[in-house]
């Protein structure tokens, strides 16, 4: 047996499930998040746990955690389809085509962050320190020590970088790592399922995710989230009160930054609404009610940006987690669920190296070697994605169209596709 310490910058949704995992083996392990109260990170859409993400938490949480993410989360939605600008269906795939496993750890599933991370939060309260603002690190030998804005700082075997986009870990680690403007922006909001709002859109609207493919420029995503089933226990010991109750098709309008207005990050959301209004002309009435009707006050718009390309350095004890290295665009979905794989990936390298089984030097450069295999790959997808939302060519968009049709009425095309859309 290895005795170490760890300590992990940031609380979000994979350093939180790093933190589980490693205590539950013993591992000695604090938190340092900047922000001072739980209910201060009360922000952000649903997000989708993948099958991938979903295996992760299960064996990160401790099974109660586990049973009270599946008592809080809904099943997804039915299926996922592309359609044209006049909502006229190129392929339509159902859940059990995509989802058909019945494994908890297999399945897809909707959650807010704001619900997810209160799960996370819950039984971390002695090792979980709020209010701690990451400065810099500096290294002594085998030890790191941690400076915060607040003249405090914290002493570990090793530092992990969960700390985000703006990653300072990263900073001072790889000042070579970069995120870059890749001259994609997309435009999102919510239109809330109400019972007498549902009906107002046609059934692949509001039952389903969907990609539209028009002949024109942009692509608009939707999908729809069911509101959290909330679990009275944890919400009860969590003392935050339930968020995102509503039903709503969430919507992401994506094309060329240079196609979008200069100021268009700062216009309020009627006036992104006419935006995306003016870039959709000619679509299918069901689109233009879906954005003209949307809650005003959900629209946002956002630039997509995506990390570089980063090799492998010389291991040492400091390493990163997510976002913090791998950042991605979020037209892919698997931001999350790839800093997910980090956190069960890293637990189970340092589970080795506290068994001794593996030297702790051994185990973080190996958990970083195939970290990076995985995580940049799901962020050039990502990528891939982004820019042909923005693509303008209509021949490469028609023969994706044609692409589509082929694939609904071929079954080998069909289940191929269900699969990837299913992991």
């Amino acid at each position: 047996m290895t005795s170490f310490s760890v300590m992990i910058i940031g609380g979000g949704i994979g350093g939180l499930a790093l933190a589980h995992g490693l205590r539950r083996e013993g591992i000695e392990v604090n938190v340092y998040e900047r922000t001072l109260e739980r209910t201060d990170w009360l922000q952000g859409y649903r997000i989708h746990i993948n099958p991938a993400g979903a295996h992760a938490l299960h064996n990160c949480l401790p099974p109660d955690a586990w049973l009270s993410f599946l008592a809080t989360v809904s099943t997804g939605d039915s299926g996922f389809g592309f359609l044209t600008d006049q909502c006229t269906e190129l392929l339509g795939l159902t859940e059990a085509e995509i989802n058909p496993s019945t494994d908890p750890t297999s399945r897809h599933y909707g959650v807010s962050r704001i619900r997810l991370r209160e799960i996370l939060l819950d039984q971390l309260d002695d090792v979980v320190h709020r209010g701690r603002s990451f400065h810099r690190y500096e290294l002594d030998g085998d030890r790191v020590t941690a400076h915060f804005a607040d003249g405090t700082t914290a002493t570990a075997d090793l530092l992990i970088g969960a700390d985000g986009a703006n990653s300072r870990v990263r900073g001072q680690l790889l000042p070579h790592a970069q995120r870059l403007d890749t001259g994609v922006l997309a435009v999102a909001g919510k239109y809330p399922l109400t019972p007498e709002r549902a009906s107002d859109l046609p059934p692949a609207l509001r039952t389903r995710a969907n990609i539209v493919v028009p002949r024109g420029r942009g692509s608009l995503f939707t999908a729809v989230w069911q509101h959290d089933r909330i679990d009275r226990a944890a919400a009860g010991r969590s003392g935050t009160p339930p968020h995102d109750d509503t039903d709503y098709a969430f919507w992401g309008f994506a094309d060329a930054t240079d196609r979008f207005p200069p100021d268009v990050e700062q216009q309020d959301g009627a006036s992104l609404q006419q935006v995306v209004t003016d870039r959709i002309r000619g679509w299918s009435p069901a689109f233009h009610r879906l954005i003209a009707e949307s809650d005003p006050a959900t629209l946002h718009a956002i630039r997509a940006k995506s990390a570089t390309p980063v090799t492998p350095w010389p291991t040492g004890r400091v390493t990163l987690l997510g976002d913090a290295i791998h950042n991605m665009t979020p037209m892919a979905g698997t931001g999350a669920n790839t800093a997910l794989r980090d956190a069960d990936l890293l637990r189970r390298t340092l589970i080795a190296a506290h068994a001794g089984e593996v030297p702790l030097p051994a185990a973080i450069s190996g958990y970083e070697r195939e970290m990076l295999r995985y995580g940049f790959a799901a962020v050039k997808q990502s990528l891939r994605n982004a820019q042909n939302a923005a693509n303008s060519t209509p021949l490469g968009r028609a023969a994706f169209r044609t692409i589509l049709r082929l694939t609904a009425a071929i079954p080998p095309m069909r289940r191929r596709m269900a699969a990837s859309l299913g992991r």
